[in-house]
């Protein structure tokens, strides 16, 4: 689509020479002699970029531009001054211009310069696209979730929230446990009770069960006073068990009490007490192999796998991706009051095409880094960290998560099958685009569609 562009000057002969040459690049062309009428036309036009003289009789060029800057801030503002007057033209740019072009201009420069501000103002409207996204359709609290995979997860989840059942969150590191955890216990009846998480993996084991239990005064050394354990602390809430698998087995034994009786002895203590809580627990462990190890009470696996959800993977939900960015994006804007305001298309293009190992939670690591140290208002592909550049680093860590023994033929289709899903989600799904991206003709990839079970919406 061509993009909309709103040149005001008073000199009409200039309007006319503007509108030619840029109609001629196929961009849409208004020009009005009026700033006023400019301002009001931008209340009810989609425009994409405002081209304006500085100096016009009743309102200014620089009026122009802090009335965009207040009430359009993601269109930008190109000002045309005299030779004469470069002064002016550094002001603005001081509060906010994108650029500023001399009479007489040279054709080149003039191009030039509205091409980098359309693209400036798509980057912008994609940014602002996304944020909308977020706010509308694919956020509980602070979880994203466009793709198939994590909407499966989010209906689980509101299945699953109004029992007392105990649920288990399966997934690798830095997927997102403790925010399902979270959302989980802010969608029960027992939301306005508290939420206490332990990591089971941080502490040592006599540390963790005095955490998880308690302890009277006395009970060992340093036990200076009653101390009440997190158990507790939750009652009538959840209590989220982070790194399960890592409980010692006399720790599997005390919990496993705890789930079926609902009651707790503190350390060094002989009173029982009653508690009222839902336990929600999580690991990246494979509990079911640790059970046939022997590393794991069977009984316990299934006292905790009432509900079982699995996380998938970031590189599973690449449709996440942009929506992620932006949502980190905008948090350490806040947090370190900058205003950076996107990310390149090319910038996007390595993110989304990026492994992950570290998933949900490397990519807000890259994002906060980019924000802090981003060159430009726009975090472009040399903000990025060099290995998410790295395509030979990309492409064997891709292989090194493929299982030691498998069969070539099946793990080549799922490679082609993952590509192919791939192409269709950076190409917003239009069929021509993916084929064009794979190097395949339309008719082929709509075979692979249909060989591999892929939903391809034509547009």
């Amino acid at each position: 689509m061509a993009a909309n562009i709103l040149i005001l000057d008073d000199e009409k002969n200039y309007l006319l020479i503007l509108e030619s040459i840029l109609e001629d690049e196929g961009y849409h062309v208004t020009t009005l002699s009026d700033p006023e009428m400019g301002l009001a036309y931008l209340e009810d036009s989609e425009v994409d970029v405002v081209l304006t003289d500085m100096k016009m009789p009743g309102l200014t060029g620089q009026d122009v531009l802090e009335h965009c800057k207040k009430n359009y801030p993601h269109i930008p503002v190109l000002i045309m001054t005299a030779f004469g007057s470069i002064e002016a033209a550094v002001e603005a740019m001081r509060i906010g211009a994108y650029d500023y072009i001399t009479k007489p201009f040279a054709n080149e420069e003039l191009l030039l310069s509205i091409s980098k501000a359309v693209q400036y103002a798509s980057t912008q409207q994609e940014n602002i696209r996304l944020k909308k996204e977020i706010r509308d359709r694919y956020s509980k609290g602070n979880i994203i979730a466009r793709g198939k995979g994590m909407q499966q997860v989010l209906d689980m989840v509101d299945r699953a929230a109004p029992s007392k059942s105990t649920v288990l969150i399966l997934g690798e590191s830095g997927t997102g446990k403790e925010l399902i955890a979270r959302a989980i216990h802010t969608s029960s009846p027992r939301r306005e009770a508290p939420f206490i998480t332990v990591n089971c993996m941080a502490l040592n084991p006599g540390v963790l069960e005095s955490e998880l239990f308690g302890h009277e005064k006395g009970s060992f050394t340093g036990a200076t006073a009653m101390r009440k354990g997190r158990f507790e602390q939750a009652n009538k809430g959840t209590l989220f068990l982070d790194e399960i698998g890592e409980l010692t087995p006399e720790l599997q034994v005390k919990l496993l009490r705890v789930l079926q009786e609902h009651q707790i002895e503190r350390v060094g203590g002989t009173e029982t007490f009653d508690v009222d809580i839902r336990i929600v627990a999580a690991t990246n462990k494979n509990l079911q192999d640790a059970v046939a190890r022997g590393e794991f009470r069977e009984d316990l696996f299934y006292r905790l796998n009432v509900v079982s959800i699995f996380l998938p993977p970031l590189r599973e939900r690449r449709e996440d991706i942009p929506l992620l960015a932006a949502h980190f994006l905008e948090k350490y804007n806040k947090e370190n009051q900058m205003e950076i305001t996107g990310f390149t298309s090319a910038a996007m293009d390595y993110l989304s095409a990026y492994e992950w190992p570290g998933n949900v939670r490397q990519l807000e690591n890259v994002v906060e880094r980019c924000t802090v140290l981003a060159r430009a208002d726009v975090i472009d592909a040399d903000d990025l960290p060099p290995e998410i550049k790295d395509e030979e680093a990309q492409f064997k860590s891709a292989v090194d998560l493929l299982p030691a023994k498998l069969n070539l033929a099946d793990t080549m289709d799922k490679i082609e099958g993952a590509l192919v899903k791939r192409a269709l989600v950076r190409t917003d799904f239009v069929q021509v685009k993916a084929a064009e991206m794979l190097g395949l003709s339309k008719s082929n990839l709509q075979y692979k569609l249909k060989k591999y079970g892929l939903t391809g919406k034509a547009k």
